[in-house]
């Protein structure tokens, strides 16, 4: 029997086995290791994804003591104060508010214009892969696009953007189970830099506003729709770390599947227009976003069994995806699956305001590589990051023939 153990390296190199067994002993579990109520069911994932007797937070109406919980650690404040004041992290009015004015930046039609610098910022990358005739496809080619596409469209100056993703790495550490105090202690220092930075780079863009988002946010903000300055640099900080360690987790996952289904890859080669369907795929068999978490406000039931005011609730995103009384035979690879209403990017008010724009830069990459490195082969198995909640390698090193 596959056993639920979300700290386990076997587990962790395939823990859809263990998400079977978990579906089949019923629709909610209890798991004591995290104080969590597991729900592995698409069916339940999606309802509750909606339901809004849950939230991501519970602040806006109790305090820690009427929810039975203990306040953070003071000395994590900096994290928490940073992704408290993220859109993800809140409910309505504030998170209405807030999603309202970042989703002018997402609209199709800003995807739409972004295609060009994308799809030209995808081929190079690629060619300078190929020039040097392989690399490792993380580094070389899955972090640059859509760090860069982010960090363009928040207009961060190029010469700045070296330490977003470390810092990305550090602070999204603190989205795993039981994260240990060196993680949380990366965590805070990445959040007061991160913080530090974007507070300058506010106020340089008060004086001399450009054509960003962050610009957009201010400009915003005078007109009457009113952002604190921790709720902007929180919204910046929340959409570089959204807007690329997915993309860049399902770009990794994505290829180690083809690669380890070559049926499967030589039919896409094949045939590129199967890339946007091979990227919905992809993101299904190998989820980039494992488990997200919500408080019970009011009291729920789920088959039988009462979820008091105060659960928490860990719903498997990867569990979900593999769901089969949902998807047929959901562990084989089918890049041309028609019905495929994957939770990858969430659901409900908060699904993911970034969709759009990551199904294009995935297109965009997968495609590129395609078309400019048609030999493209892995030069030896990855090494899994150690990561439960957020899924993705060290790395994936290849060659070019």
């Amino acid at each position: 029997m596959a056993d639920f153990d979300p700290w386990d390296p076997a587990f962790l190199a395939d823990p859809y086995p263990a998400y079977a067994e978990l579906r089949a002993k019923g629709r909610v579990q209890y798991f004591e290791a995290t104080n969590q109520w597991l729900v592995p069911h698409h069916a339940d994932v999606s309802a509750l994804l909606r339901d809004r007797r849950l939230g991501r937070t519970y602040q806006h109406r109790f305090t820690h003591e009427d929810f039975g919980r203990t306040a953070p650690p003071a000395e994590h404040e900096p994290f928490h104060t940073l992704n408290d004041h993220g859109m993800l992290d809140l409910e309505p009015p504030d998170h209405t508010r807030i999603r309202r004015l970042v989703s002018k930046a997402f609209t199709p039609r800003t995807v739409e214009r972004l295609k060009p610098y994308v799809r030209k910022l995808a081929g190079e990358l690629v060619d300078a892969l190929v020039e040097k005739g392989g690399g490792d496809l993380l580094t070389d080619i899955a972090e640059p696009l859509p760090v860069a596409v982010i960090a363009e469209m928040l207009g961060i100056p190029e010469a700045d953007r070296a330490p977003l993703r470390p810092w990305s790495a550090d602070i999204c550490g603190m989205y795993e189970l039981n994260p240990s105090q060196d993680t949380a202690a990366r965590a805070v220092r990445a959040s007061v830099e991160f913080s530090a930075y974007l507070r300058e780079l506010i106020a340089a863009r008060r004086e001399q506003p450009g054509d960003d988002l962050i610009s957009g946010l201010i400009a915003a903000h005078d007109e009457g729709d009113r952002l604190t300055e921790q709720e902007m640099i929180s919204t910046a900080v929340l959409l570089l770390n959204a807007g690329h360690e997915a993309t860049v987790n399902a770009t990794a996952n994505g290829w180690w599947a083809l690669f380890s289904n070559p049926g499967q890859l030589a039919a896409l080669r094949a045939d590129h227009s199967l890339a946007p369907s091979a990227v919905e795929e992809l993101m299904r068999y190998d989820t980039p976003l494992q488990l997200f978490e919500r408080w019970v406000l009011d009291e729920i039931e789920i088959d039988g069994t009462v979820l008091p005011r105060g659960a928490e609730i860990a719903m498997l995103f990867g569990s979900a995806n593999h769901d089969p009384e949902v998807f047929a035979v959901p562990e084989k690879l089918d890049l041309t699956r028609k019905d495929n209403p994957h939770i990858s990017f969430s659901a409900g008010i908060h699904y993911c305001i970034g969709a759009p724009l990551a199904r294009l830069e995935l297109v965009a990459s997968m495609t590129a590589l395609l078309e400019k490195a048609p030999t493209l082969r892995p030069t030896a198995p990855p090494v899994r990051k150690p990561n439960f909640v957020i899924r993705g390698l060290e790395g994936l090193s290849v060659e070019v023939g």
